[in-house]
């Protein structure tokens, strides 16, 4: 019988299930526990350790450990082992998980090269983050595979168990991310209606509050520490083994009313500046932590809410909730999450398993035949006579019976008969006259495979042709999943503008897997064997403007050295087939048909490193608080014209952000955190915008109008003058009319204030001298330095023409994460 395997990579604990078909088993960890610590260590003689012995080890051996990397999957930032003295990416330290995990197998089915494997992944995953878990798929030597949203694998799961329709809500938990799912079950078949989540949310940041709140005033209290104890070496060890017994005093607090936070002088080993051993022994209550996790309960609930208002749904609609993830083992958790949405909270599943399994039955409605891994087709089709008869029967099916159907063709010759026999049971039709349109009931006994055996007979009775079929008896189907995110294409809003607009490919919410086809146009030459390139900059989210304030997921660049000779003339049309499969994942083809070549994202040409962020660097540490502070900006100078609540949440936001990233924490965790307030605070931003969509055009159009009278009216010609205050009145009247004509204007006011101050030769020398300053910004550090030094000889010879052909060639240099915030790349494509 054919094997199904289903994995969830946890943040901090990841399991591995198994489905045949009929029943899913839980593969345990050699400690025979249903999930395995998402943790690595190493000795000192470089032994490497997977799981609970690992996980147990780190407190004491920090410095050769590594834990929570799931956090970090999609970006740049590495654990580095002093055993083995190397830096591990996330991936490769997920990777060391899943060949642990997928060595629980029995040799037969880790050998079968027809096994299908499902990881699940958060659906507040983005792009990266997903590219990111393929590779450590790969890195772990795993065949066949295909991702899947933590949601979807959920409510397969929960659909195995819940026999009952309705309108239900999965909230998953986990020790590091929420997701949030909204799934409606009619007789077996589930819609998935809606799904979200917080990619920095979970467990562990619970464990990181009650360091903060409880156990550092303790330390402070009893102990003279440093006030610089996070980043001093000494006490690293500390920090650790506290963050450690947090947790497992947190975990006690599931089955009691009280534990303690407690460790040995034996245990940690470190002594205070007085020359005192350090100890701890703190009582913690459940009135204690449920004080620390109330604001991220809270957060948790605004995006339930947001979610359920999205899909015009209110939280009367619901049957019940159903709780996963290890932090729901917390009673109070689940009890204050019920009360505040008034849905009735249940524990249909296993919450520390129900992903793994959900995973293993999603796993086989997939066909691993199809490049994509798209799912299987419910409808099966049989055909004999040279397709002058085909019967047609539902291949998958979640009922007790389902319909076999005959279609004729054309003319067959009177008495043929046809008969359909079970190979499982024995039962038969017995012979059924071969018409048009007659349907015959077939029952399925089994779970998973049912087996038949079609038999069609000439006018004289004798067999002609069999074939066999199967039907799959499944738990339930979902017919639909809708995407978690927006991805766009940055374009030119016209020829020659350096205002840019997102061209989505898919928008949140749209069924998947779907497929589609844009034509763009070059608007530059690209020449072969040059250095310069064609961009298409990818975006993940909703925000229609400033493009820079999504998600950046990287450049797919068709670069001069990928053509073998000849050139891409401007104008030339680009051919992007695109495809976003049901895991979220999407890839892109473009075709050129003026010379005859087409490029893949998957080779190389797609660029995930230019979008990765490294949370440990300093440097993007400081474009972290400067983005920040740009942002507070932005919106003190939009409350000076709107009055909102939600400005005043966008602003506590950065706030709170800022604080974190001013902090003296050198964790990753709490400056991915600030990252993820701040881009939530810029959605914000864009909501109150539109809601006030009035008031913010006035006001831009005030600001536009002081900028041309104080800088570009004096370099403008009388005609030039005229036009400009002609899409001025056409602007205004635009307000008035309140339509949508109005971003189009103030486009075309930009792009003719930007021409004028181009043909200004203090204003490239500026530009050439604030760009060659910010050098770090950029990937290709070498072809930058080389650019700008062309743009120093071209200055000191007074050759301003070539220097504007540099700066552009500058401009098209993809850029770190970081600096995307700053100014789009040169984008250099346009809707055809």
């Amino acid at each position: 019988m054919k094997q199904f395997v289903g994995i969830d990579l946890g943040t901090t604990n990841s399991a591995i299930c198994s489905y045949d078909g009929e029943n899913v088993r839980i593969w345990k960890s050699p400690e025979q526990n249903d999930v395995t610590p998402s943790a690595i260590s190493y000795d000192k003689r470089g032994n490497r350790y997977v799981g609970k012995r690992a996980y147990d080890s780190t407190p004491q051996n920090p410095k050769n450990a590594a834990l929570l990397f799931k956090r970090l999957m999609g970006t740049k930032t590495q654990v580095h082992i002093n055993a083995i003295d190397k830096d591990m990416t996330p991936e490769e330290c997920s990777a060391e998980v899943l060949k642990v995990l997928y060595g629980y197998l029995p040799e037969e089915v880790r050998n079968d090269s027809e096994v299908g494997t499902v990881i699940t992944v958060p659906a507040a995953f983005n792009q990266m983050e997903k590219t990111a878990t393929m590779d450590a798929a790969k890195m772990a030597g795993i065949g066949k595979v295909a991702l899947m949203q933590e949601s979807v694998a959920a409510v397969m799961s929960v659909m195995r168990v819940k026999q009952t329709d309705g309108m239900f809500l999965i909230y998953d938990f986990g020790g590091g991310t929420l997701d949030v799912a909204i799934a409606e079950s009619i007789g077996k078949k589930v819609n998935l209606l809606a799904h979200g989540g917080i990619a920095v949310c979970g467990g562990r940041d619970f464990d990181r509050g009650i360091f903060s709140q409880i156990v550092r005033p303790w330390l402070d209290e009893n102990f003279k520490l440093p006030s610089d104890m996070l980043t001093n070496p000494a006490y690293e060890s500390l920090h650790r083994l506290s963050l450690w017994a947090a947790e497992k005093a947190k975990i006690e607090l599931s089955g009691k009313e009280e534990s303690r936070i407690t460790l040995a002088e034996f245990e940690i080993r470190t002594a205070d500046m007085d020359g005192n051993e350090i100890y701890l022994d703190i009582p913690l209550t459940r009135d204690d932590l449920n004080s620390i996790i109330e604001p991220k309960i809270n957060e948790s609930v605004e995006k339930v809410l947001e979610v359920i208002q999205k899909n015009n749904l209110h939280v009367t609609d619901f049957e019940n909730i159903v709780f996963i993830g290890g932090p729901s083992n917390y009673k109070p958790l689940r009890d204050k999450v019920s009360e505040m949405l008034s849905i009735p909270g249940v524990m249909e599943v296993n919450p520390m398993t129900a992903v793994a399994e959900g995973a293993a039955v999603y796993a086989e409605s997939i066909d691993w035949a199809s490049e994509n891994r798209h799912r299987k087709d419910v409808r099966g089709q049989v055909k004999f006579d040279d397709d002058a008869v085909s019967f047609n029967y539902i291949a998958r099916t979640s009922e007790e019976q389902t319909k076999f159907a005959v279609q004729i063709k054309g003319s067959i010759p009177a008495g043929m008969e046809f008969q359909v026999n079970s190979l499982d049971t024995g039962w038969t039709s017995g012979r059924v006259n071969l018409e048009n349109n007659k349907i015959i009931t077939l029952s399925l006994s089994l779970k998973g495979e049912n087996k038949f055996k079609i038999s069609v007979f000439d006018q004289y009775g004798s067999e002609v042709k069999t074939d066999q079929i199967v039907i799959d008896k499944i738990s339930a189907i979902i017919s639909a999943i809708p995407a978690s995110h927006s991805v766009g294409v940055e374009i030119q809003k016209s020829l020659g503008s350096r205002e840019t607009k997102l061209d989505w490919l898919i928008r949140a919410g749209d069924h998947l897997p779907k497929k589609g086809q844009r034509i763009y146009k070059a608007t530059q030459v690209l020449k072969a064997n040059s250095t310069e390139s064609l961009n298409f900059k990818l975006w993940e989210g909703e925000i229609e403007e400033p493009v820079s304030d999504n998600r950046f997921i990287g450049v797919f660049s068709i670069n001069g050295r990928d053509l073998v000779d000849g050139i891409i003339p401007s104008g030339a049309d680009l051919v992007c087939d695109y495809e976003v499969l049901d895991s979220g994942n999407i890839t892109i083809e473009v075709s050129v048909p003026q010379i005859g070549s087409s490029f893949k994202s998957e080779r190389n040409f797609y660029s995930r490193q230019a979008g990765a962020v490294d949370f440990s660097s300093e440097e993007e540490l400081d474009a972290l608080l400067k983005d920040g502070d740009a942002l507070l900006d932005r919106i003190e100078k939009l409350e000076t014209t709107v009055n909102s609540e939600k400005l005043q949440r966008a602003r506590e936001k950065v706030e709170s952000a800022l604080n974190i990233a001013y902090s003296d924490n050198p964790d990753t965790e709490p400056r991915q955190e600030a990252a993820e307030s701040i881009y939530e605070a810029k959605r914000l931003l864009y909501e109150v915008k539109k809601e006030n969509i009035m008031l913010v055009r006035k006001a831009e159009m005030l600001e536009l109008k002081n900028f041309y009278e104080d800088v570009i009216h004096q370099y403008v010609t009388e005609s030039e003058d005229r036009d400009i205050q002609t899409t001025f009145r056409r602007a205004q009247t635009s307000i008035q009319r309140r339509d949508s004509s109005f971003d189009g204007y103030i486009e075309e006011i930009r792009s003719k204030f930007y021409g004028i101050l181009w043909a200004q030769d203090w204003y490239i020398i500026d530009d050439f001298k604030y760009v060659s300053k910010h050098g770090n910004d950029y990937i290709d550090t070498n072809k930058f330095n080389e650019l700008v030094s062309d743009g120093m000889n071209a200055l000191s010879d007074n050759r301003l023409g070539d220097l504007r052909k540099i700066l552009i060639q500058i401009y098209s240099l993809p850029r770190k994460a970081y600096a995307q915030n700053e100014g789009s790349d040169f984008v250099n494509i346009m809707r055809g």
